[in-house]
């Protein structure tokens, strides 16, 4: 796999022979469950130094649902799951499953693997001198940020009309909802106890991101026709987010866009 430069593990030849193997096993992976990582000491150690560190922030900052349905995934702290383990929590609950991929992939390819209830996610563990920074997502993100939220039956549904969308839109429209994918499932949140809450898993998954919806980051009434508009920029803080009242108003105006597209 190709790194940028500015990457902590560029340098690094045994990381990235490591994240080589790893992401010649999701290539090489056709069908049936995920393949195994035999995550080495020092990864799980990252996924431990993490959950240090986001666990608190967590019970401040991430909705009460969100952390409810992690204790149902059976996260430990000092052991990373393997993604079979995941899936076999999710499939029964809302038909969702995680499936291997290399690394980054085209927008349009990863969204509409949602509309088969399929989330294509990463396996390899982020360069350990960072362990609370990543420049694209790996597995703490994809587990942490992403897992929990397709045990719950409507959020699982919107992300298989984002993906059916998807399937079927014009370069224009696969566009928009690439943004709004962003602004909503990776950058969402919403507002509880009086409370901006943590919604996305870019928020969900990282120390820094999490924190700007104390300080940092203009909040924004949700509008999910301005996010269809408003372009991101993946390697750096997001300067706004989004934040619905509740969970009805997130869930409610997300569908009426959506139908909007049909």
């Amino acid at each position: 796999m190709e790194l940028d430069r500015d990457h902590p593990g560029f340098r690094d030849s045994a990381y990235r022979e490591r994240r080589d193997a790893i992401a010649r096993a999701a290539i090489d992976h056709q069908a049936g469950p995920p393949p195994r990582v035999d995550y080495t000491p020092e990864e799980h150690g990252v996924w431990r130094e993490i959950w240090r560190h986001l666990s608190p922030l967590h019970e401040r900052l991430a909705p009460r649902g969100y952390r409810s349905l992690c204790a149902r995934l059976g996260f430990e702290p000092d052991r990373i799951p393997q993604m079979e383990e995941v899936n076999q929590r999710l499939l029964p609950a809302t038909g969702f499953q995680m499936q291997p991929v290399a690394g980054l992939i085209e927008a349009g390819a990863f969204l509409s693997r949602l509309g088969d209830g399929v989330f294509l996610a990463t396996q390899y563990v982020r360069h350990p001198s960072t362990p609370l920074y990543t420049p694209e997502p790996d597995v703490v993100h994809e587990l942490v940020g992403h897992a929990a939220s397709f045990l719950h039956p409507g959020i699982a549904d919107l992300n298989r009309q984002l993906g059916k969308a998807a399937q079927t839109a014009s370069a224009d429209l696969l566009l928009q909802l690439e943004r709004v994918y962003w602004w909503t499932m990776e950058f969402g949140a919403l507002m509880e106890d009086g409370s901006p809450r943590a919604f996305g898993a870019g928020l969900l998954s990282s120390f820094g991101e999490i924190e700007r919806l104390e300080e940092g980051a203009e909040l924004l009434d949700f509008n999910v026709e301005e996010m269809a508009l408003r372009d991101y920029d993946p390697t750096d803080y997001q300067p706004a987010l989004f934040v619905a009242s509740n969970w009805e108003e997130f869930e409610g105006n997300l569908r009426a866009w959506l139908a909007g597209t049909a």
